[in-house]
């Protein structure tokens, strides 16, 4: 069996392929299209960057230095395609969509761990145990009084840190810091240390001893030293969940390079979220049916083709958001419509070529053979240049000017390969088989076949 025989197997293999896996990567659509801060809600904050320290100039370096750490700790936080990026040369934008609790990435963003290790003398202990569990009762709790309280909060938050001994370690040498839960199913932070002969010979010295945690001076818990530790240890305490990742991620990003200024803060809620997502959506459909309706009433059979061709982009195009993990936005869905109008434009030309050999008086096999060959160079070149200016704004761009870039740029590229690729192997499987070939259903009249030819004749 030859290849001409194949091939068109082939095509129909790879075409059905394509689509399977599209929708396989695609469903369910709401878990594998992460919506944007536009269109979800969320919380976004305009930093504002100045020196640490007298003498520090804020460059780009800078910048991207506090752009680094205030990702690792926004990331850790679990949100979902947090979008971080500059503006200018001293400001930082931080977009977090779906963010329940925007307070907690604001003091996030501007606070640093500070921890400390320090050997607490028993008497300290005892009653920095007994402030902490004050503290930590509810606040109706029967017998504690408000000034009960207010003085347990200071024992905790100064008063045990200043009667405990000097600092023996810090949490500038930890190494790694991980949030979860102990052998009870308490939530605690496992840790580990850059140099574990310095932390072991500070636990060898003080075998017996308390150590204790101290967290912005405030105490967090402290445990007899039962033997020498070296490259790892764990942090224990009357934690919940969110504070102990939250605690950890700090560990981990370390302090800012420089100082943050919260300059614009804005929480979009959900309600305006969706009311964008569903006009945009609206508009969108809107104007594809009346696309579709366009090329099948000029264009007939073969508009029907492409109306199916274009499905098949819509498809291709949702699984790539999909496979990259992409932020869907307003200005994305924007590039997602225009890339349409490509793919159509580039059939529009395709169909006006064969179009014009029915009326040269070609065969249906050799006009649609030499349609698609004569139109590909103005399809190719309008596609290029579009693909082009795409790429050099995604490359430039930040922030949602990425996301209409990057919806374009592949937009562009798959309408390309509908057109050429897609949309022929539907009319090459309808002409070689001489199945629905009269002129009428080609946007051409029986009359006008070979109309140029006799002209010229």
């Amino acid at each position: 069996m030859s290849w001409k025989t194949l091939k068109p197997f082939v095509k129909a293999i790879v075409v059905i392929a394509v689509v399977a896996y599209a929708i396989w990567q695609i469903t369910p659509i709401d878990k594998k299209i992460s919506l944007g801060l536009d269109l979800q809600g969320g919380s976004r904050l305009l930093l504002q960057l100045s020196p640490a320290e007298v003498g520090q100039v804020i460059n780009s370096q800078v910048q991207a230095q506090t752009r680094q750490v205030i990702e690792q700790r926004i990331n850790g936080m679990g949100v979902t395609e947090p979008l971080i990026s500059n503006v200018g040369s001293t400001r930082i934008l931080v977009e977090i969509p779906n963010l329940k609790n925007p307070d907690q990435a604001e003091a996030l963003i501007k606070t640093a761990a500070v921890l400390d290790y320090k050997i607490i003398p028993p008497d300290v202990y005892q009653k920095a145990e007994a402030a902490l569990q004050v503290v930590n009762s509810p606040a109706n709790a029967p017998g504690i009084t408000a000034k009960q309280r207010a003085q347990a909060e200071k024992y905790v938050a100064t008063t045990a840190y200043n009667a405990s001994g000097p600092v023996v370690y810090t949490g500038k040498e930890l190494k790694a810091a991980q949030a979860g839960f102990d052998q009870s199913g308490n939530p605690d932070i496992t840790f580990q240390t850059k140099d574990a002969s310095k932390f072991g010979r500070m636990t060898t010295k003080n075998v017996g001893k308390l150590l204790a945690i101290f967290l912005d001076h405030r105490y967090v818990s402290a445990a007899t030293i039962q033997s020498p530790i070296f490259d790892s240890g764990q942090i224990t305490g009357q934690f919940t969940q969110e504070q102990t990742v939250t605690l950890a991620n700090e560990l981990n990003a370390g302090a800012l390079p420089a100082k943050i200024t919260i300059i614009e803060k804005e929480t979009v809620g959900p309600t305006l979220g969706k009311i964008d997502l569903l006009k945009s959506l609206k508009a969108s459909m809107l104007g594809l049916a009346l696309v579709l309706v366009f090329m099948i009433l000029v264009y007939r059979l073969p508009g029907l083709l492409a109306d199916i061709a274009l499905a098949i982009y819509c498809l291709v195009m949702l699984a790539i958001l999909s496979l990259a993990h992409a932020t869907l936005t307003l200005p994305g869905i924007a590039g997602f419509v225009l890339s349409i109008g490509m793919a159509v434009d580039a059939n529009v030309l395709i169909f006006e070529r064969i179009k014009e050999e029915l009326w040269n008086g070609k065969s249906f096999r050799s006009a649609v053979r030499v349609g698609f060959s004569r139109a590909f160079s103005a399809v190719f070149d309008s596609h290029f240049t579009t693909i082009v200016g795409a790429g050099v704004l995604y490359m430039l761009g930040t922030g949602t000017v990425q996301g209409f870039a990057f919806t374009l740029f592949w937009g562009t590229v798959v309408s390309l390969v509908t057109a050429v690729f897609v949309t022929r192997f539907f009319v090459d499987t309808l002409v070689d088989n001489n199945i629905l070939t009269s002129p009428e259903l080609y946007g051409v009249k029986s009359e006008d076949v070979g109309v140029f030819a006799k002209a010229g004749a």
